[in-house]
């Protein structure tokens, strides 16, 4: 399998821009666009895109609109009550989404240095400016290498006692397939950063990522490729979920720490 998502020098290249939004999606960016202005002002110091929508692979009706907001200062419960309310409305008036996700940080923590090989790389590697100056300036270039890998994905030992729980929790098959796809998307692109470096390229493709990984985890391949199916079109499967907080997950937890190491702690104050 070729590699791609890396330029010349092994650096790995940005992705999505809003020349490759489609059609169905531009009156959706440019609402976005204009309400994210009206509703935090001078708060606001840039906004971005990121997902389906800027790589131009959204699915009208199915796919998700996902923001990422940097402000000024570091978000407060105003400002997550305001995101809510927005997300609320782009996705009560625009159909052609399934959902908005807005995720908000301050420009401080997504320029630290405890940040740089999570957030910082997220924001320059994985979003599409849309309003704002471009805190991407003033961050590195990256490469697919093991510090990427432990850093953006090296905390999953850490979350599946908070997915058991959520498992336990969830009755509807709404819930089943929310925590499905979150899940399984989880998986799979964790499961693609533990083979990263030794692929030494970078895609978002769910489906190519669960290809590279079963190149080197021959055992685990179909598990994973089931995964990707999952991630893009979610079933309401209590049995499904149990086997990824129970085998997947601890087995791909393992492996991960074994290889890349565990992600380095954060003060509570910049965890994202």
């Amino acid at each position: 399998m070729e590699r791609r998502g890396v330029d010349a020098y092994g650096y790995i290249e940005r992705e999505g821009s809003l020349g490759q939004v489609q059609s169905e999606f531009r009156g959706l960016v440019a609402a976005a666009r204009e309400r994210i202005a009206q509703a935090y002002g001078r708060r606001l110091h840039s906004a971005y895109l990121y997902g389906s929508v800027p790589r131009g692979t959204a699915r009208p009706g199915r796919s998700g609109l996902d923001l990422l907001l940097a402000l000024h200062h570091e978000p407060g419960a105003d400002d997550r009550d305001t995101a809510e309310v927005l997300a609320r409305g782009l996705d009560e008036d625009f159909p052609e989404i399934d959902g908005v996700g807005i995720l908000l940080h301050g420009k401080d923590t997504l320029l630290s240095e405890a940040e740089r090989y999570d957030l910082g790389w997220f924001l320059a590697c994985l979003c599409t400016p849309l309003l704002g100056a471009d805190l991407a300036e003033h961050l590195p270039r990256y490469r697919p290498d093991g510090l990427l890998a432990r850093e953006t994905n090296g905390d999953l030992a850490a979350l599946l006692p908070r997915w058991r729980e959520r498992v336990r929790e969830a009755s509807t098959p709404h819930e089943y397939r929310r925590l499905a796809r979150s899940y399984a998307r989880h998986l799979v692109r964790t499961g693609f950063t533990l083979v990263m470096p030794r692929w030494g390229g970078w895609t978002s493709d769910l489906a190519e990522s669960a290809e590279v990984f079963g190149r080197y985890y021959p055992e685990r391949a179909a598990q994973r490729r089931a995964a990707a199916s999952v991630a893009l079109d979610p079933v309401p499967d209590p049995a499904v979920l149990r086997s990824y907080v129970e085998d997947l997950g601890p087995w791909l937890a393992e492996e991960y720490a074994a290889r890349h190491g565990v992600k380095t702690p954060r003060q509570a104050a910049e965890a994202p």
